[in-house]
């Protein structure tokens, strides 16, 4: 089964800007980590073949990879940017923290 969510903003717990920035941020890092990842796994493929496709393919590979890495982390529901958000929250309060301090 599903977990059910939160569908109107009634239900949904409220959120500082600080972390919707946060939450922005990391899925900005986690999309920029999986288009170098796939940059990283084309230039394994062997480019001399029957086919070349030349700076058009490169063109049109470079913005397929750019709007996977828009999408797909999206779809992770335990992805590199959950991990992101809780380093970035906790450097965050430390900050907050020894701001109040001094």
């Amino acid at each position: 089964m599903t977990p059910i969510r939160p569908t109107g903003p009634a239900d949904a717990p409220e959120r500082s800007t600080d972390d919707v920035r946060l939450q922005r941020v990391a899925r900005q890092l986690e999309g920029v980590f999986v288009q170098q990842l796939f940059k990283a796994m084309r230039d394994t493929v062997p480019q001399d073949g029957v086919v070349d496709g030349g700076s058009g393919e490169q063109m049109f590979t470079s913005m397929m990879d750019e709007s996977l890495a828009d999408q797909l982390p999206g779809q992770w529901h335990h992805g590199i940017g959950e991990g992101l958000l809780r380093q970035l929250r906790g450097a965050l309060s430390q900050s907050a923290a020894g701001k109040e301090t001094t």
